[in-house]
């Protein structure tokens, strides 16, 4: 079951400027994504009407799209606009096209309610492009329902288990339960981490050997993961008595922002979109690269536990999980959803709620 109703990470900016066109499997459609003479994103249905080719094996005419397997030309919002040797051009020669819009780095594909699609409703981030930060950006698939992804992005207890060799984290992540608060639009997870060994070991931080940490993560509709974090020297969390610190605050050591995204291909397969890297006022390119690397580590350790978990799940499907004291944001996140899906299935009230 998915969320169609949302804006969903399609692709990098970057891999479209690369590749020119980009296709992929959105919510169970095939989706195609090319640029028009202008500049502006389209985004199509990969799917010729005619003997459902996919459109991405075809080329770019202007403003139009081609499919090169018997030469239709289909405009910016999916209607044919050509057939090679026909003159007629059937009412349903067509194939259907969606909001899309790029910013902050990705390109975002609405796959509900076109009238619904509202680009004030994408996640607000800090953007790949910022000159204040150094992202470098990278992709993956699974082979998983993207909520156990989700699960995997609103409970970071897990760091202390699965990443202690790539991150370095220790039980201080699991023992430090978070402040947990609801947002319009998704989850608030944050927490100051005392006396724990730096991550990253870079700047100024590797001159520590323990850090006080302020973790800030903002996990948002449908899947947008926006995790803030800043080492200072040990009794800086005393300082501020739990709260977050001024971001000009000066015992800063280092500051890192990973902004990742959860796409769901379909049931069974997820593209997750990453990045990872310091600010450029405590950074540099080169140790940038070093948390590429540790990232990449950080998220095979994942997807191998995540992926094995489906294949557990899927022997059982009925058998549901026991929730911990941890799993405080993943419930808010997982409601939240429901809720959403549950509107869209339903919008107009009940009779019941109208009295």
């Amino acid at each position: 079951m998915f969320l169609r109703n949302s804006w969903y990470v399609a692709a990098f900016t970057s891999e479209l400027d690369e590749k020119g066109m980009v296709s992929l499997t959105l919510l169970g459609e095939p989706v195609v994504i090319y640029r028009k003479s202008n500049g502006d994103p389209v985004a199509l249905e990969d799917r010729c009407v005619h003997r459902l080719a996919p459109l991405s094996l075809g080329r770019v005419e202007g403003d139009n799209l081609r499919c090169m397997y018997h030469g239709m030309l289909f405009s910016e919002a999916g209607r044919a606009l050509e057939i090679p040797g026909q003159d007629l051009i059937p009412e349903r020669a067509c194939v259907r096209s969606y909001p899309v819009a790029d910013v902050s780095g990705w390109l975002w594909v609405w796959m509900g309610d076109k009238d619904k699609a509202d680009v004030d409703l994408i996640p607000p981030v800090y953007g790949l492009r910022n000159p204040d930060w150094l992202l470098p950006e990278d992709q993956m698939d699974y082979e998983c329902n993207y909520e156990l992804i989700n699960n995997n992005l609103t409970d970071l207890g897990h760091l202390a288990w699965v990443h202690s060799q790539s991150f370095g984290a220790d039980e201080t992540w699991t023992a430090t339960l978070p402040k947990v608060s609801p947002l319009g639009r998704g989850v608030r997870i944050d927490r100051w981490l005392r006396a724990i060994p730096p991550i990253p070991r870079l700047g100024k931080a590797a001159e520590y050997e323990q850090v006080d940490h302020w973790a800030q993560l903002d996990y948002l509709v449908p899947g947008v993961f926006h995790f803030y974090n800043a080492l200072y020297p040990a009794g800086t969390a005393d300082k501020y008595g739990g709260e977050a610190p001024p971001k000009d605050e000066p015992t800063l050591l280092y500051e890192h922002y990973t902004q990742q995204a959860v796409t769901p291909m379909t049931e069974q397969t997820t593209r997750y979109f990453y990045t990872w890297g310091p600010s450029a006022r405590t950074g540099s390119p080169e140790e940038s690269a070093i948390m590429r690397q540790v990232l990449d580590q950080a998220f095979q350790e994942d997807k191998v536990i995540i992926t094995r978990q489906q294949q557990i799940i899927n022997l059982d499907p009925t058998r549901m999980p026991m929730p911990t004291i941890h799993d405080k944001g993943v419930t808010l996140f997982q409601r939240l959803m429901a809720k959403l899906m549950r509107d869209e299935r339903d919008p107009a009230p009940s009779v019941r709620e109208v009295a």
